[in-house]
């Protein structure tokens, strides 16, 4: 069985019991967040019914740094900047029914 997860305007498919990394969410390491699902599929079929995940902040961390760097030709113009994205290690619980 899986379930596709949404979070951080992404989707990602998963299970009960894996680890995901995603875009940073909001609360504290141990604590639980609900997230929406699509749908899950099983041996049985595809259930596209309202569904929510329980899932478990394990840790905050950041991503690998991204270099940006610009320039303009014959324009004596370079510009060099960095990002790095702020992310969010979860492990999912359990998929439910929705409210």
């Amino acid at each position: 069985m899986f379930a596709v997860v949404k979070s951080g305007g992404k989707q990602y498919r998963t299970g009960e019991g894996q680890e995901l990394v995603v875009e940073r969410l909001k609360g504290d390491v141990g604590d639980t967040v609900e997230l929406p699902v699509g749908f899950v599929a099983d041996d049985d079929g595809i259930d596209l019914g309202q569904r929510t995940a329980k899932a478990e902040i394990l840790e905050h961390l950041r991503g690998d740094k991204i270099h940006v760097y610009k320039y303009k030709a014959k324009k004596d113009y370079r510009k060099k900047t960095g990002h790095r994205q702020e992310l969010t290690r979860i492990r999912i619980l359990e998929v439910s029914n929705g409210s």
